[in-house]
């Protein structure tokens, strides 16, 4: 028996018409470079995105599936560059602007970016890719985000895109065709393309809004100071359109004071950001000279880095609840949650703030298990551990360019992540390490997440990383590399007090480093790579 029902192909098309059609005066509220702020309604989001794709395809030539590239902050320019560049039957490919001059230029020869659309804020960024492209220059257009000259060669996006597109007509595609393109980060080698689909980015965006994960509707204001070049900002402006969330948009603009003050004046009900991020606006919001006006049960969506138990605790006691998802650039990037189930509800704060610490449960449509190299799938005992490894409708089975990569992609079909974890009887997964930042101490391996995410409970310290340095007998030894928050006083032998009840003897540091700034990769995570290289010659006081 067949199915009887149409053969509809989903299409981020789709999305942007129902934003238009049914939420047309609901906004985007975005900060300038100069902070000053802006409105921008879905309808004239419709319909300036409708006008980049017949742009696209009658001025630049952009043929389907060619790669149009952006280099732009969190704008509604940006958001029209989601849509009206798949509308035009192109791949969105969002460029990570922090990432150095070289690795932007190999990334698009990589992708062979035809057309790149950029903030007129960030031209020096660009001045210093061009050069190092090897495959030719693409056509460049200049979005008036800050209100600087364009340079010679370049066009003004607003005069790109003038014209009259009411009668533009969506290409006929395949739901399986390439909707938009990022790239890993590449701390580990040179980045790699992953190709998101239509119909991946579709069933993402639907799944992201249930109750137990963005909880996304109509009545929501998010806030994305996750950057929009950064796996698709979650892909939260896909799901926020299609609800018909208001959207908050940041711009350059990511210091505490300033998230909190556009929290505040446009009523924020959910945001979105990285560990690094809300750091940064729990010690400004700790500020005891300035009383907050924010939407009371604010949630906040944390992710790209473990979240310590102490953080959602702190902001908890605000009414502003944290809800950490984990994924990557090659999962969309949602693969779990920590969704707290009926039993849960009766639970000690601390007992349900350490289930939120946890990486969580797979999301709808993603498998998931632990694998071990030597032993083979591990159980759900919530002790054996192993590498994470998943497959789903939104799970990336190649990258671009190198479809074959053994050492990412298992024989029978699964994602190699890389992260080592353990997943209990409920299912809940919980990250132990990153398969290299693991330190094996005396022949025992100690997980530098845990470790820092217990530094960070301490009320002086703000943020904390873990390596590994070299020891005469035990091999490693973990060395905390610390942060004191303003105002704070701790040293060594305080940190080691402090930890040595939570903590069997072999996992307890000796070694302790304060610093002023910790390195950071270009998404905010914590550059470990350049953390072993500065400590390299250092040898552990351990006894």
């Amino acid at each position: 028996m067949r199915s009887t029902m149409m053969p509809v192909q989903l299409s981020t098309n789709q999305i942007l018409d129902r934003a238009g059609a049914y939420f047309g005066e609901q906004t985007v509220l975005g900060r300038l470079p100069d902070k000053s702020t802006y409105r921008r309604s879905y309808r004239e989001i419709h319909r300036r995105a409708r006008q980049l794709a017949q742009a696209l395809r009658d001025k630049a030539g952009i043929g389907r599936g060619e790669a149009v590239a952006t280099m732009s902050w969190n704008h509604a320019w940006h958001l029209e560059c989601y849509f009206g560049i798949p509308a035009a039957g192109a791949v969105l490919h969002t460029l990570n602007l922090r990432l150095s001059p070289e690795d932007i230029a190999y990334i698009m020869d990589d992708a062979e970016d035809r057309v790149l659309i950029v903030d007129d804020v960030l031209l020096p960024v660009w001045e210093r890719v061009s050069p190092l492209l090897k495959k030719g220059q693409p056509r460049v257009i200049v979005v008036p985000f800050g209100g600087g000259a364009l340079p010679a060669g370049s066009e003004n996006y607003e005069a790109f895109i003038a014209g009259d597109a009411s009668g533009y007509v969506y290409p006929e595609q395949d739901e399986n065709e390439a909707v938009g393109m990022c790239y890993t980060s590449g701390t580990t080698g040179r980045p790699k393309g992953v190709v998101y689909s239509h119909r991946s980015m579709v069933l993402h965006a639907i799944t992201g809004c249930i109750p137990d994960l963005f909880a996304l509707s109509a009545r929501d204001q998010v806030m994305m100071v996750t950057p929009m070049f950064h796996a698709n900002a979650w892909a939260v402006p896909f799901s926020a359109m299609m609800v018909g969330a208001g959207q908050i948009l940041p711009g350059p603009h990511l210091g505490g004071e300033d998230l909190l003050d556009l929290m505040e004046e446009g009523g924020t009900t959910m945001a979105l950001g990285v560990p690094t991020i809300w750091m940064m606006v729990w010690q400004s919001l700790s500020n005891p000279t300035r009383e907050r006006k924010l939407v009371k049960g604010m949630r906040m969506l944390v992710g790209g880095a473990a979240v310590p138990t102490s953080m959602i605790a702190n902001f908890a006691s605000h009414d502003m609840h944290i809800v950490q998802g984990w994924g990557m650039t090659e999962t969309s990037p949602l693969g779990s949650v920590p969704v707290l189930k009926p039993a849960h509800q009766a639970l000690p704060d601390t007992d349900r703030h350490a289930l939120r610490a946890m990486q969580g449960i797979a999301t709808p449509f993603v498998e998931m298990r632990i694998v071990d190299e030597a032993e083979g799938l591990q159980p759900w005992d919530g002790k054996s551990s192993g590498e994470v490894q998943v497959r789903g409708p939104w799970v990336t089975g190649a990258y671009h360019a190198t479809p074959n990569d053994p050492a990412k992609f298992t024989a029978d079909g699964w994602l190699r992540t890389g992260d080592i974890g353990t997943i209990d009887p409920e299912g809940y997964m919980r990250l132990v390490d990153r398969s290299k930042d693991m330190i094996k101490s005396g022949g025992e391996w100690i997980s530098s997440v845990e470790l820092e995410n217990l530094v960070m409970g301490h009320p002086a310290v703000a943020e904390a990383a873990v390596v590994a340095i070299g020891h005469p007998k035990w091999g490693e030894r973990p060395l905390v590399v610390a942060v004191k928050r303003p105002g704070g006083e701790v040293d060594g032998a305080a940190l080691r007090a402090f930890l040595a009840p939570k903590l069997a003897r072999f996992q307890l540091p000796d070694d302790y480093e304060f610093v002023e700034a910790i390195p950071k990769t270009a998404t905010g995570k914590f550059l470990k790579t350049r953390m072993r290289e500065m400590y390299r010659e250092r040898v552990s006081q351990s006894a």
